[in-house]
């Protein structure tokens, strides 16, 4: 929601896709060797595609990823790192758009801020949380996406994605690292978004408000609605009680730390019980991905 909200910004541009290639190119760079030679170029695009092919060739919409072409206008250009590789990418992407600024969505970036910033210190993050336990509701709509087998491993799995990129964002400047609940953005849509501006350093635009939604719902179907104020708390009655409970056991003292109210006594489950969850998840994504791996 909040992509296809700046987006519509008249400066901002942003795939719509997530790209999940910037921390393995990150990790890598070295191995590409001297980029002042076209073909090591050509080898960091090759990456690139092999990491995000469906990214690179739907999600951009200011460009055609065409890694022949690519190749020449980046080595003319003088582009002679993998990060100058990938920030042109995204340059030519928003210039093809029309815009002055890009950005990228890609929820597992959270986990990875001092790389991001090494790679661009002068970027900003906002920080989207949203509720945990719906977060497992529409984990649990997409399990083999995720690999979420159970409620307890939801939990901890969000718990881990909201706590690291807390602790790791606090340690940037406000100007760099902003925090902002999803259900914020529901009660108050423009309240929400004029504050983001205010961060980003950018004028509040009534785009912003009336945006433009997807043209196809891809595996969200809500981006091709309105802003939903309904969307928030689905978990009240979408959610057992028993995986309410095994929940808040599990990340109580986080949903709390981010003004979520709890209705249960967030006892942690036995180590026993703990362990058995992990191993259910576990073998359920083994066996997951070795059916996967048999049709192809």
């Amino acid at each position: 929601m909040l992509q296809y909200m700046l987006r519509s910004h008249p400066r901002i541009s942003l795939p719509t896709g997530e790209s999940h290639f910037f921390i393995p190119l990150y990790r890598n760079a070295e191995t590409f060797g001297d980029l002042s030679q076209p073909e090591n170029i050509r080898r960091v695009l090759q990456a690139m595609y092999a990491q995000s092919a469906e990214f690179l060739d739907t999600d951009l919409h200011g460009l055609r990823f065409d890694i022949d072409r690519l190749t020449n206008e980046f080595h003319s250009a003088g582009r002679r790192t993998v990060r100058d590789v990938v920030a042109g990418l995204f340059e030519k992407n928003a210039a093809g758009e029309g815009k002055a600024r890009w950005g990228d969505k890609t929820p597992y970036y959270i986990l990875q801020l001092p790389k991001i910033f090494d790679w661009f210190p002068d970027a900003q993050v906002i920080h989207l949380i949203r509720d945990g336990r719906d977060v497992a509701l529409s984990m649990f709509a997409r399990a083999d996406d995720f690999a979420v087998y159970n409620t307890y491993h939801a939990a901890k799995y969000w718990e881990q994605y909201v706590t690291v990129g807390h602790d790791q964002g606090s340690k940037f400047s406000p100007d760099r690292y902003m925090e902002l609940r999803y259900e914020d953005i529901l009660d108050d849509q423009r309240g929400s978004m004029k504050k983001i501006c205010g961060f980003l350093g950018e004028d509040f635009d009534e785009s912003l408000i009336n945006f433009k939604k997807a043209s196809i719902a891809g595996k969200t179907p809500l981006v091709q609605a309105s802003v939903q104020k309904s969307n928030q708390e689905k978990w009240r009655t979408e959610m057992t009680k028993r995986q309410i409970e095994i929940f808040e056991s599990a990340a109580g003292a986080t949903l709390k730390a981010f003004g979520y109210q709890v209705i249960t006594d967030c006892r942690r489950l036995p180590l026993p019980v703990r362990a058995a969850y992990r191993l259910h998840n576990k073998f359920r994504s083994m066996s997951v991905k070795r059916k996967k791996a048999a049709r192809r």
